[in-house]
C-alpha cells in the first residue's frame, strides 16, 4: 500500500460512515459508496449524515459517491460495511466492478441464515480469488465517529496481510489488533450480538442485573464452545473481538441487540426498530450447536423466544431448572 493509501468503503450506514470519517481523519484518502443519494449529497455538500449519525461533523475529505465503481476504482484496500443477511445479493450485484488487488476487509457481523456461512465465507464463494480479512471488537459507530478511543482486531488468514491491513486503519484514537484466526474474530462479533438480546431482554423484563450478569457468563461458555468447534482459537475468543464485543453489546441500549432485548423483555412494539443482527443470526447459530452435539440452551432459548415459541418467563424457567453441573 502506498505512504496515502485509497480507501473504498462499501455502505452508508452508520458503521460504514463512522469508519470512512476514522480513516479520513487518519491521512487516507477515502472514497464512500452508499445507494441513496441524499445521504451522498449530505455527507459531500454538510459532512453530515443526516440519516444514521446526524449530529456527527463528518471529516471534509470523506467523498461519497453513487457509483460503485468511482468509489473502487484505483483503490488500495476495501471495506465491506453491508449488512449481514443482505451480503452475498450485495456481492454479486458489484462483483464485476471489485477490483482483484485490494484486500476487502468485512466489517458486518452475523452468520448468513439461509446458509449458515460465516461472512468470509459468503464473499469467498462470490469472490474466490480476493484476499479477505475482516475488522470485529468493541465499537459504537457514534464512538469512532467522534473520534473516541476505540480499539478493535483485524483478522485475516494471512498474518502479514492482518498486520498491513491494522497499520492501514490505525491512528491516534483508533488501535487495530491483528490475528490470523479469521474465523474466532467472525464467530465472536456474530454471537454476541444473539446474548445481547438475552441480555436487555432480562433487564427489560425486570430480571435484575444478577440474571443479567448470569445470562452473560454462561452465554460466553456457548460462544466459547461454538468457536472452538468452528475452529477458532481460545486467544481470540478471550480477546477484544470476543469477550471484549460482548461485554460493550450487552451492557448498553447504546448496543441496537442489547436495545432490541429491552423492548422485548418490557413487551414493546418491535415494528420498525433499527437492525439487530442478532434476531437473524439467533436461528442460524442454534442449528449450528445442534449439528456440532453443543449445549447452548441460553443461544437457543433467545431463537425460540424470537420465534415466539416460548415467553421470556418460561425460558428464564426452564435455564434454571436445567440439572445441576460444575462450571466449566
Amino acid at each position: 500500500m502506498s505512504d496515502r493509501p485509497t480507501i473504498a468503503v462499501l455502505g452508508g450506514g452508520a458503521w460504514g460512515t463512522a469508519l470512512g470519517t476514522m480513516a479520513a481523519q487518519n491521512g487516507n484518502i477515502v472514497r464512500l459508496y452508499a445507494r441513496d443519494a441524499v445521504t451522498v449529497e449530505s455527507i459531500n455538500r454538510n459532512h453530515r449524515n443526516n440519516a444514521y449519525l446526524p449530529d456527527i461533523d463528518l471529516h471534509p475529505s470523506l467523498k461519497a459517491s453513487t457509483d460503485a465503481g468511482e468509489v473502487l476504482n484505483n483503490c488500495d484496500l476495501i471495506l465491506c460495511v453491508i449488512p449481514a443477511q443482505v451480503l452475498a445479493g450485495a456481492m454479486q450485484e458489484l462483483k464485476d466492478r471489485i477490483p482483484v488487488e485490494p484486500p476487502l476487509v468485512i466489517c458486518a457481523k452475523g452468520i448468513e441464515r439461509k446458509s449458515g456461512l460465516l461472512m468470509s465465507e459468503v464473499v469467498a464463494s462470490i469472490l474466490p480469488d480476493h484476499a479477505l480479512g475482516a475488522l470485529s471488537g468493541p465499537s459504537f459507530a457514534t464512538d469512532v465517529a467522534k473520534g473516541l478511543p476505540t480499539a478493535v482486531t483485524v483478522a485475516a488468514r494471512s498474518q502479514a496481510l492482518a498486520d498491513r491491513i491494522a497499520l492501514t486503519l490505525s491512528g491516534p484514537t483508533f488501535r487495530c489488533y491483528s490475528t490470523d484466526d479469521l474465523t474466532g474474530v467472525e464467530v465472536g462479533g456474530a454471537l454476541k450480538n444473539v446474548l445481547a438480546i438475552a441480555a436487555g431482554a432480562a433487564i427489560g423484563r425486570g430480571f435484575g442485573a444478577s440474571a443479567q450478569a448470569a445470562l452473560v457468563t454462561r452465554g460466553f461458555v456457548e460462544l466459547r464452545r461454538i468457536g472452538q468447534a468452528l475452529g477458532a482459537r481460545p486467544e481470540t475468543i478471550m480477546g477484544l473481538s470476543g469477550l471484549g464485543d460482548l461485554m460493550l453489546t450487552c451492557s448498553t441500549p447504546q448496543s441496537r441487540n442489547y436495545s432490541y432485548g429491552l423492548a422485548l423483555g418490557r413487551g414493546e412494539d418491535l415494528t420498525g426498530r433499527p437492525l439487530a443482527e442478532g434476531v437473524a443470526t439467533a436461528a442460524i447459530a442454534t442449528e449450528l450447536a445442534a449439528r456440532k452435539n453443543i449445549e447452548a440452551p441460553i443461544i437457543a432459548a433467545v431463537a425460540q423466544i424470537l420465534d415466539r415459541q416460548i415467553t421470556i418467563d418460561e425460558a428464564m424457567e426452564a435455564l434454571l431448572a436445567r440439572p445441576l453441573k460444575t462450571e466449566d
